[in-house]
């Protein structure tokens, strides 16, 4: 997922992204089989979504001097739930955003703050600045102009794709593509090529290993396609993907122009959000951290 920005800022990302773990579709012990058991999807999710956090209580118990991996842990907590962040999202801030300078009273002195994009067509709720609403209203919105009830949302972090949101999917489909980091998807290889990627027929198709492709079978989908969500410069932040249970035959232009367009919209939106209520968030872990400071 070479091709993911690590955070969602307008220009360039940091390059310090961990060697990836084993994915769905690389082996899972089992010489390659094209079925996981349930407890070894359990497992690697596990391992994911702990390691992120991990690395970001690493991270502040060396950079404030914290007593305990627990310090660290409700430092993100408290500033996770002020700022209705995921967790996830704020560990991955912490281990990619340069660090402060030292003892420095703010984290970034001299930010400017960009003015929050416009939506147009999206159905948000509330005020408009959480993550949580603008990606449950841009599925519902490419859902619609798709016309079909299954879809998913992914989003980059840790230089791989993570679900954050899906309706009519079952369990084994949205334990399999909780994250993905393997080439061998149609949401890779529209992340890797800045472009719409159509998968017409998902039992023919040569895009997928077999155990991606039976994680898609065994759903009720038959046929997909995912559109990514891509700020100023183009970059994916994530990835939308609708499936249908037939087969699909070509999308027409104008589904596929406003497509296009709610993945522009809703990529611009998630760099504000990141450059503003991100950021926002590490500031107030920092200084936070900073008044409990020894010394």
């Amino acid at each position: 997922m070479s091709q993911l920005s690590q955070h969602p800022a307008e220009d360039g990302s940091p390059s310090d992204a961990p060697a990836p773990a084993p994915a769905p579709g690389r082996g899972s012990g089992q010489g390659g089989a094209s079925r996981w058991q349930q407890s070894e999807l359990d497992l690697r999710n596990r391992l994911y979504g702990r390691t992120g956090v991990a690395r970001a209580e690493d991270v502040l118990l060396k950079r404030y001097g914290l007593g305990t991996a627990d310090e660290a842990f409700a430092l993100l907590k408290g500033a996770s739930q002020r700022f209705n962040i995921k967790l996830s999202t704020l560990a991955d801030a912490v281990v990619r955003t340069p660090a402060p300078d030292l003892d420095a009273r703010l984290w970034f002195p001299r930010r400017m703050r960009p003015r929050r994009p416009g939506l147009p067509g999206l159905p948000v709720e509330g005020s408009g600045t959480s993550q949580g609403a603008v990606v449950k209203a841009a599925l519902q919105r490419v859902l619609s102009i798709n016309q079909t009830p299954m879809g998913n949302v992914q989003l980059a972090e840790a230089g791989r794709l993570r679900m954050t949101r899906h309706t009519g999917l079952n369990k084994y489909f949205t334990d399999f593509f909780a994250f993905v980091d393997s080439p061998t998807t149609s949401c890779s290889q529209a992340a890797a090529e800045r472009r719409q990627v159509t998968v017409r027929d998902v039992a023919t198709a040569g895009v997928f290993d077999e155990a991606s492709r039976h994680a898609i079978l065994q759903a009720g989908s038959r046929a997909s396609h995912s559109v990514p969500l891509v700020n100023r410069a183009g970059v994916p932040l994530g990835m939308v993907s609708t499936h249908h249970e037939r087969p699909l035959t070509e999308l027409t232009h104008a589904q596929l122009a406003a497509l296009r367009q709610t993945g522009l919209d809703v990529g611009r939106w998630l760099a504000w959000h990141w450059n503003t209520v991100v950021l926002d968030a590490l500031e107030h872990l920092h200084s936070t951290a900073m008044r409990g400071r020894p010394g």
